[in-house]
């Protein structure tokens, strides 16, 4: 897709506050610091249009970008290392089921993790949690830049083995600082976008 008109239109805590045009949203969800404010800025073309952060846990709303009016990304709070306290914790849990389980415009979601390490526990269930709803997901391995190239390999088995990716979700390795891996993580939105 050509990105040349971007908004950050609005952050929702509850349905009530979802923008209302029915553009098809793709719902970004991954653990704090895995890099979807890096992946969101890559995908439009920005240096720093979704605020990067070195804290964890800085995003607490679901952040609805329209990309060209045709199209939401939502960046969704991250879930494991954020610092905040437990009863927040759990109002986030809400919050993002409210929205995973009731949109109808959701077309699909995007779960980061990091390329560098096994899928944690968190991004396990997560994909479970996403899978029994019958989302289609898309797996994007981030940070590929800091593996070696002869390591990747070991990446998509380990991704593909611990989190039990089905028959018709993809997995995708990424990286910011390269590009690598852009294209087809827009094709997977682009086709989803029209289902």
């Amino acid at each position: 897709m050509q990105v040349n008109n971007v908004s950050m239109n609005l952050s929702a805590v509850s349905s009530k506050q979802y923008p209302n045009e029915g553009y098809p949203e793709i719902a970004l969800l991954g653990r704090s610091n895995v890099g979807k404010s890096s992946l969101i800025n890559t995908l439009i073309n920005r240096k720093s249009f979704a605020r990067t952060s070195s804290t964890p846990g800085k995003t607490q709303t679901l952040n609805f970008y329209n990309i060209e009016d045709q199209l939401y990304l939502v960046d969704v709070p991250g879930y494991g290392f954020a610092k905040v306290s437990k009863k927040q914790r759990e109002e986030f849990g809400v919050m993002i089921e409210e929205y995973l389980t009731t949109r109808d415009v959701l077309k699909g979601v995007v779960i980061l993790v990091d390329g560098r390490h096994q899928p944690s526990e968190d991004d396990i269930s997560m994909y479970q949690y996403v899978s029994y709803y019958h989302i289609p997901t898309l797996i994007v391995a981030t940070k590929m830049d800091k593996v070696k190239g002869n390591q990747w390999n070991k990446t998509i088995s380990q991704v593909k083995k611990s989190m039990q990716i089905n028959q018709t979700d993809n997995l995708q390795l990424f990286s910011a600082e390269t590009k690598h891996g852009k294209d087809e993580v827009w094709d997977w939105i682009e086709d989803h976008m029209k289902a």
